[in-house]
């Protein structure tokens, strides 16, 4: 009964707040960033005609003079004429066609709304200001903690209603997991507490660790001024960057999957969906799964990655003495064991967590890369200089964009001082070459009406992860001044980042319930067993959880989705079978630390 009562005050809240919307006046179509811009940036608000979908029906011919207004005063601060996109062609990824609105020249700090003066409609609210994501920022981040799985979620850190006494600690669960292939074997029980749940379900992967421990690694390398000790965690104030604590709490997990010899259990779970929420609830047995090389060869380059950035803490150096080692033994495990790409028979729910064998020569690189950067012991750098090549960015730029914490890497490498020159000139000249000819490195106004492209193709399970890599990747031709003109590049990674932020065709935030930050309309009915349907936490769960996205692979039920643009294949619920809205609106750690890496480059007026 608290829990309901909690929940519908949270949909009041969200009702107050969308009453401040200006209703009388408000145009949905006039799609602006929800959260706002930059002082200097470039500001395009997107208006739109929808012509193809489920809002097909739906009309909206603009005005030609727009304009920008104060929020509290109505005050015109700018004026202009709107810009037809493409002619007027219909976009048929999105099933719109639409205008360009170019406010950029509005610099000063404020609430502004966007206005159309002759159809008297307006947009949401928005913020101009130097330091606009860095509460986005906190948000996306405190996820982590909510996806701590062993912990309590207790004030002041945990907000209500999402408070929850530490989950999956009772008898056979995870402080005393039993085997896989041995589960009345208590001589093999283990704990194996600790780390993040992986996505929407209660189950933990080493090898699905690997991107999303990378990713916030670099994310901290490439911006640590914007990750401060105060996101509200119950480390923060010690001293360390909280980013680096949440990383600390998933390897603490991983040390203990790993063995002595340097192998390491794969994952650990439920052999059954029969789900109870909150998570303190589930009673179910834990059992986790074989040694696996993917499994050691992900953990030698995760903690070789850490040791190098935890060693520049004096109270972390012994922490990154011991990640060293443990790198070092379970990489020699790789080594000296048989590989298998399939140890992981499924029956530990619900991903299949191993990889193929030339995924994990794949993987050898990455690891090697940073174990070069933390020894300097020469057989790293062979395994770089021999096998660079095999790796994604060199054959498959697609599927680079949805694991790019490998083009991570190889950038990495190419500013250690010891680096061979050609094997870095060969990767930089590569993503030079392709930022000259690819479609997803330009910035061609015809390409997308939301300027966020993405090829069609990549409309698929977790379509926002890769869309989040592809800003990112964009954005590497500024952070290794791979081109002197980074304004085209500048622009896609913007363009991405709004579209994450309602600039899109939904008109919706692809995160949950920002409402206090700004969001007018958020992705707030995610899959996830802690907040399923007609859980006391349905549509309100915690703050700042980035969603799958458009899929337009969905195999559900829904015959709705199958007619949709690949852009509008998606919808704000969660429910189960048989419509499966988890290959839509289900959470991953490596959706979320992708919008990390991506946000990270825009936080602060020096961004």
């Amino acid at each position: 009964m608290q829990s309901s009562l909690k929940s519908i005050f949270i949909l009041l809240s969200v009702w107050i707040h969308l009453l401040s919307a200006k209703p009388d006046s408000l145009q949905k179509y006039i799609m602006i960033d929800q959260f706002g811009y930059h002082n200097n940036d470039p500001k395009i608000a997107v208006i739109v005609d929808p012509q193809i979908g489920f809002n097909a029906e739906d009309s909206f011919e603009p005005g030609l003079i727009y304009e920008v207004r104060k929020w509290d005063s109505d005050q015109i601060v700018f004026t202009d004429t709107i810009l037809q996109w493409n002619k007027g062609a219909v976009d048929f990824t999105s099933g719109d066609r639409g205008w360009w609105f170019d406010f950029s020249k509005v610099r000063e700090d404020g609430d502004y709304y966007i206005f159309d003066n002759e159809k008297k409609v307006g947009s949401y609210k928005f913020k101009i200001a130097a330091d606009i994501y860095k509460d986005i920022l906190k948000a996306a981040l405190r996820v982590f903690y909510y996806q701590r799985l062993n912990d309590p979620k207790e004030k002041p850190y945990a907000e209500d209603p999402w408070t929850d006494a530490a989950a999956f600690m009772g008898s056979g669960q995870d402080s005393e997991a039993r085997y896989q292939f041995d589960k009345d074997n208590p001589d093999l029980a283990k704990d194996l507490s600790g780390g993040w749940m992986d996505a929407g379900d209660y189950n933990k992967y080493v090898t699905f660790a690997r991107s999303p421990i990378h990713m916030l690694l670099t994310a901290y390398e490439q911006n640590p001024e914007c990750f401060t000790d105060d996101f509200n965690i119950p480390e923060s104030g010690n001293g360390i960057p909280d980013l680096l604590d949440e990383v600390k709490y998933e390897l603490e997990w991983i040390k203990k999957m790993q063995q002595d010899d340097g192998s390491v259990f794969i994952k650990l779970g439920n052999i059954d969906y029969n789900v109870a929420t909150p998570p303190s609830k589930d009673k179910r047995p834990r059992f986790y799964g074989p040694k696996c090389s993917s499994a050691a060869i992900a953990t030698a380059g995760m903690f070789a990655h850490a040791a190098i950035v935890f060693r520049q803490f004096e109270g972390l150096k012994e922490y990154a003495e011991d990640l060293h080692k443990r790198a070092l033994k379970s990489y020699q495990w790789y080594i000296n064991n048989t590989k298998s790409e399939d140890c992981d028979n499924g029956e530990i729910k619900s991903g299949d967590a191993d990889v193929p064998i030339l995924s994990q020569d794949e993987m050898e690189v990455v690891s090697a890369i940073y174990l070069y950067a933390l020894t300097g012991e020469e057989k790293y750098n062979q395994i770089v200089k021999k096998h660079f090549f095999i790796t994604a960015p060199f054959y498959d730029t697609y599927r680079y964009l949805y694991l790019g914490h490998i083009g991570d890497a190889l950038f990495y490498y190419t500013r250690l001082e010891n680096a061979d020159p050609d094997t870095k000139n060969q990767i930089r000249l590569h993503r030079q070459r392709q930022g000259e000819g690819l479609d997803v490195y330009q910035f061609e106004p015809r390409d997308d009406l939301y300027m966020a492209y993405l090829p069609k193709p990549l409309y698929n399970w977790g379509s926002n992860n890769t869309r989040a890599a592809l800003g990112a990747a964009n954005h590497d031709f500024i952070t290794y001044h791979l081109s002197e003109d980074t304004s085209k590049y500048l622009k896609r990674a913007l363009g991405i980042l709004h579209y994450f932020h309602g600039v899109n065709p939904m008109g919706i935030v692809y995160m949950s319930n920002m409402y206090q930050l700004g969001g007018d309309y958020c992705a707030d009915e995610i899959w996830h067993d802690w907040f399923r349907n007609d859980s006391p936490f349905d549509k309100t769960p915690p703050p700042g959880y980035v969603t799958g996205g458009p899929n337009s692979r969905y195999d559900g039920s829904l015959i709705e989705l199958y007619k949709q643009p690949p852009q509008k294949c998606y919808k704000n619920w969660n429910n189960g079978v048989p419509e499966n809205a988890w290959a839509i609106t289900e959470p991953a750690i490596y959706y979320q630390a992708s919008y990390i890496k991506l946000l990270a480059h825009f936080i602060g007026s020096d961004q």
